[in-house]
């Protein structure tokens, strides 16, 4: 018999009750996520510089990143000069995006932008096995001005482009990107979920410092990197 809390056990009839009342708030939030994204869609937009990045084969405008499509997710990576693991939770976010091909049906296409050099981006992608297509922001003003400034924090932009014409449609950050993720989605459905201290959870429940249950970027390059995979 355990000695951790649990949650109480009652007759099924009990249980089928209490379930159907949360989700009866699940799905009102379901709806008011559609009705939030239906207010994204009606987002009026800002004209961008014609900024210049640097991707694995070079200087790129900013309109040639979409690679051909309309629409541009970018995921701007967190980036500290001189490390050898970069942020853990942007290195386990964008370890999430193994297949993206997905987005090629919607006309979009999603990238990393990092304030890191090229070089030393492309080596860190490859040291934690990511999947995703990076491009580097240090000789350009683009992080800067759309929140992601060398030395700050993770965001997310979209773009729109209209011929060589770029515009800005919505950005976020903090825990803006959780809805991005799967992870959290996930692990919030189980009965002890995320266990940080911060959670509004039952007396009794394990909780532990946040981000203490992270995997560090040095585990995510040892389960997803190339040595991972067998390869030299």
């Amino acid at each position: 018999m355990t000695t951790q809390a649990l949650p109480p056990v009652v007759d099924t009839e009990t249980w089928e009750q209490r379930l159907r009342t949360l989700r009866a708030r699940e799905k009102a939030a379901t709806r008011e996520l559609d009705a939030i994204a239906a207010e994204r869609r009606r987002l009026p937009m800002v004209e961008m510089p014609d900024y210049v990045l640097e991707g694995e084969d070079g200087h790129v405008r900013l309109a040639d990143v979409f690679g051909g499509k309309r629409q541009l997710i970018t995921y701007h990576h967190m980036w500290f000069p001189g490390e050898e693991w970069q942020c853990r939770g942007c290195t386990g976010f964008t370890s999430q995006y193994t297949r993206l091909e997905f987005l090629d049906s919607y006309d979009a296409r999603f990238v990393v932008v990092t304030q890191g050099p090229i070089d030393e981006a492309l080596a860190y992608k490859r040291r934690v096995g990511n999947r995703m297509t990076w491009y580097s922001t240090a000789g350009s003003s683009f992080g800067a001005d759309v929140g992601a400034p060398p030395g700050g924090g993770f965001a997310v932009n979209v773009f729109l482009r209209d011929g060589d014409t770029v515009y800005r449609t919505w950005h976020t950050d903090g825990r803006g990107t959780e809805q991005l993720s799967h992870t959290f989605a996930l692990i919030d459905l189980l009965p002890y979920g995320r266990q940080e201290e911060w959670q509004d959870s039952p007396e009794g429940w394990p909780q532990s410092p946040t981000y203490s249950r992270w995997p560090a970027s040095k585990d995510i390059a040892a389960a997803y990197g190339p040595e991972s995979q067998g390869a030299t």
